[in-house]
């Protein structure tokens, strides 16, 4: 997998988890900490990375180079990912199911972190194994390398996609791959269905109702006494 260059991305960055080490030396114990960091451009980019300093400052700003050397871009389909995939790191062992739209982020701890920042908005989660935050971010990076669309496994196969899934599952691979390649090249990225919906949704709970615009009309006419 071709590496990400994090400086072409708009990263957010997300301390989750700080542990204090001490090491016994015959002088004494010495302290320090390390940071699991996690960033992410919301857009299908995330990366995780390990800080270790004497001072948390230094270990967070070592965590987040070491998360933008790791990052790894998530294929979606519409808000969610485009399978089921299970992954084992260690004692770790996560796994991730699609969700359809409004079901949100069900997960937790740092798999919650990892598809927040990934811009991941329904997803399925859930923890088989060591409930270790930082095996589980790593077991959860490797759930998200596998992650292909149907697309992907078409040109695999030298196959089209409607040989393998069905007219609407292509159809709503061909608008995900649009929506990449537009953001890929800096274009405003086209709107899917269901933020669209949702844009109209919120937007008749902002407009104002008719006795606000009555109060307006008369306000603008001097007034109810006028």
């Amino acid at each position: 997998m071709p590496m990400i260059n994090a400086d072409t991305l708009n990263l957010e960055e997300r301390v989750v988890r700080t542990n204090k080490v001490q090491k016994t030396h015959k002088g004494g114990r010495t302290m320090s900490w390390n940071v699991l960091v996690v960033v992410g451009d919301n857009n299908g980019h995330v990366g995780a990375g390990i800080g270790k300093a004497r001072a948390i400052p230094d270990a967070i700003r070592k965590g987040v180079e070491a998360a933008k050397k790791n990052i790894v871009h998530v294929p979606m389909i519409g808000s969610t990912i485009p399978h089921e995939v299970l992954s084992r790191v260690s004692a770790a062992e996560v796994l991730l199911r699609p969700a359809s739209p409004g079901t949100g982020v069900v997960a937790g701890g740092s798999v919650r972190a990892l598809l927040e920042a990934a811009g991941v908005k329904d997803v399925l989660a859930k923890s088989l194994g060591s409930n270790n935050p930082i095996n589980c971010a790593w077991a959860t990076m490797d759930a998200l390398r596998h992650l292909k669309r149907a697309s992907d496994v078409a040109r695999l196969r030298g196959k089209e996609v409607s040989d393998l899934v069905s007219k609407s599952v292509a159809l709503a691979t061909a608008e995900a791959e649009e929506r990449d390649i537009s953001i890929r090249h800096g274009e405003e990225a086209p709107v899917s269905p269901e933020d669209k919906a949702l844009a109209e949704v919120k937007a008749a709970d902002q407009a104002p109702g008719v006795e606000d615009t009555q109060a307006v009309i008369v306000e603008a006419e001097g007034g109810p006494n006028a």
